[in-house]
C-alpha cells in the first residue's frame, strides 16, 4: 500500500552561498544540528537554490559487528531490508519510489548501514515514511532472500575474475591478517551460502538501533519541519544497548612487520593488477591533513600525481597508476594502485617503490607543494555545490567528530602543511621496509 503524503517541508529564505572570499559559509551559523530524544543526530543545512532533497545517513551496524564466518551478514541483511515492510511490498515499495523519479538506497559498510534518498521537494516526506518503514519494520520475504542470494553469488563469483578486485581483496586479507577490516564486506561464496533468514533477522534485531544514528538533510526545506517529520517517523523506534564508541567496537590494527608479497595467478587474463602499501593512520590522527597533501602528490594531483607521470607516462609500464589513503575509525592502509602488462610487473614495482622512498627522502618542490593544495582547497567549493556533495560531507564530519567548523577551517588547515610535513609522513608511513604487496595476473609469479 501506499500511504497518502504529507505536507512538504519548506525554506523560506534567500539563497545561500557555499562560499564567501574563499571561505565556505557551511558552519556552525547554517547548519541546524539537534539530537533526537531516541539518540539519532540530524543535521540539516537549507539550501533553497534547487528544488531537490538529498537524505544520508547512518545506522551503528557494520561488518565489525558479524562474525567471520558470515561474513557479508552486515551487507546482506542492508540488502534485503527494501524487499519487504510493514507497509510496502517489494512492488509497492518500488512503484512509490520510482513512480515520482526519487531514489532511496540503503546498504552495508565496515562500521554503518548507509541509507538515503534523492527526491523532489514535494515527495521528501514520502522517502522519509519509507525509509523509516524498511529500517524499522523489514519482514524479510524468504523467496526474496534466495533471490537476492542468488544474485550476490553471481556478483562474488564475478569478483574472482577480475583481477583489480582479487589485488585488492587479497591485499587487505594480507596486510590486516584476522582483524575485521581483513574481511570484504560483501563477504564471501561460502559465508553467504552459510547466512539464514534467522541470522538476518537477528543481525536486524540486534544492530539497528536509533542510538548513535546520524541523519543529514540538504536542500530546499525548512529544518524545524525536518526535524518534526522525522520525529513523526523515526521518533517511535525505541532505543536498544548502548554501543560502545566507534573506535571500542574493533580490536587495535597491528598489521604485519617486513616485506610480504604475494602473486595470485589468473590464467587467461591479459593484465596485471597491482597493489601495495602500508598501514597508516585513522581517520582522526593529527597527520591526516599531511598525508592528504602527501598522498595528492603521491598520487592524484593532475595526471595522478607522481606515480602517473612516472610510472604510466614517462616509462609506460602502466595503463593506471594512482595513489589512495583508506583512513577510518581505526588504521587504515596509504596504497599504491597499478594496472600493468604481466610483463612489466617487476619494473611497475620497482618505480612505485623508488617514488615511496624519493617521497620520504627528498623535500618535494616548491610549485607542487602550493600546486596540490591549490588543488585541493580549490576543488573543495565544487563538491559544495550540489546537495549530495553537501550532504555526504556533513556526515562524514558527524561521523569522525571533526566539528561543525570543519569545512570553515579547511584552507588554512590544508595551507598549513609544509614541505618537511610532507617529507615526515611519507618517511614515517610509507615504507620500503615494511609493506605489503600483491599483484594478480596471468602465470603471475612472485616479485
Amino acid at each position: 500500500m501506499t500511504p497518502n503524503r504529507t505536507t512538504s517541508p519548506r525554506f523560506d529564505a534567500q539563497p545561500v552561498s557555499t562560499s564567501e572570499g574563499g571561505r565556505t559559509t557551511i558552519g556552525p551559523e547554517t547548519i541546524h544540528r539537534v539530537q533526537t530524544a531516541n539518540g539519532i543526530t540530524v543535521l540539516v543545512r537549507p539550501n533553497p537554490s534547487a528544488p531537490v532533497v538529498m537524505m544520508e545517513g547512518a545506522l551503528r551496524a557494520g561488518s565489525v559487528d558479524e562474525p567471520a564466518a558470515l561474513a557479508g551478514l552486515a551487507s546482506f541483511t542492508a540488502s534485503l531490508v527494501s524487499r519487504g515492510s510493514a507497509n510496502y511490498d517489494f512492488d509497492s515499495y518500488n512503484e512509490a519510489v520510482e513512480s515520482v523519479g526519487a531514489s532511496v538506497s540503503v546498504g552495508g559498510g565496515d562500521h554503518v548501514t548507509s541509507f538515503g534518498s534523492e527526491s523532489l521537494i514535494e515527495d521528501f516526506p514520502l522517502m522519509v515514511e519509507i525509509l523509516a518503514d524498511v529500517l524499522q519494520r523489514p519482514t524479510f520475504p524468504t523467496d526474496h532472500i534466495e533471490r537476492v542470494r542468488g544474485q550476490w553469488l553471481v556478483r562474488l563469483q564475478e569478483r574472482e575474475q577480475s583481477t583489480r578486485s582479487v589485488s585488492y581483496r587479497r591485499f587487505n586479507e594480507m596486510i590486516y591478517g584476522d582483524h575485521p577490516y581483513g574481511l570484504p564486506t560483501s563477504g564471501y561464496i561460502e559465508t553467504i551460502q552459510a547466512i539464514s533468514r534467522d541470522h538476518v533477522v537477528r543481525f536486524h534485531r540486534d544492530h539497528y538501533h536509533p542510538n548513535q544514528a546520524i541523519v543529514v538533510v540538504s536542500g530546499d526545506v525548512d529544518p524545524d519541519a525536518v526535524v518534526a517529520l522525522l520525529e513523526t517517523h523515526f521518533g517511535g523506534w525505541p532505543t536498544g544497548p548502548e554501543p560502545p564508541s566507534p573506535a571500542d567496537s574493533i580490536p587495535p590494527v597491528t598489521g604485519a612487520n617486513g616485506v610480504q608479497r604475494k602473486a595470485f595467478p589468473m590464467p587467461g587474463k591479459v593484465q596485471s593488477d597491482v597493489v601495495i602499501g602500508c598501514l597508516a593512520i585513522p581517520r582522526k590522527h593529527p597527520d591526516y591533513q599531511a598525508v592528504q597533501v602527501a598522498n595528492n602528490i603521491l598520487g592524484q594531483f593532475g595526471m595522478m600525481g607522481r606515480l602517473g607521470e612516472t610510472v604510466r607516462e614517462r616509462q609506460g609500464l602502466a595503463y593506471y597508476s594512482y595513489s589512495a589513503l583508506d583512513a577510518d575509525i581505526g588504521v587504515g592502509p596509504w596504497v599504491a594502485f597499478a594496472g600493468v602488462n604481466p610483463q612489466n610487473v617487476n619494473q611497475a614495482v620497482d618505480s612505485i617503490l623508488h617514488e615511496f622512498d624519493r617521497l620520504g627522502q627528498e623535500p618535494v618542490s616548491d610549485d607542487e607543494l602550493s600546486d596540490s593544495i591549490a588543488n585541493m582547497t580549490g576543488t573543495l567549493p565544487l563538491r559544495l555545490e550540489t546537495n549530495d556533495g553537501v550532504a555526504s560531507i556533513l556526515l562524514n564530519m558527524e561521523w569522525f567528530g571533526l566539528g561543525l567548523d570543519y569545512l570553515q577551517t579547511y584552507r588554512e588547515r590544508i595551507s598549513a602543511v609544509t614541505k618537511e610535513d610532507v617529507q615526515r609522513v611519507a618517511a614515517q608511513y610509507l615504507r620500503t621496509d615494511t609493506y605489503t604487496l600483491v599483484t594478480a595476473g596471468p602465470d603471475a609469479n612472485e616479485s
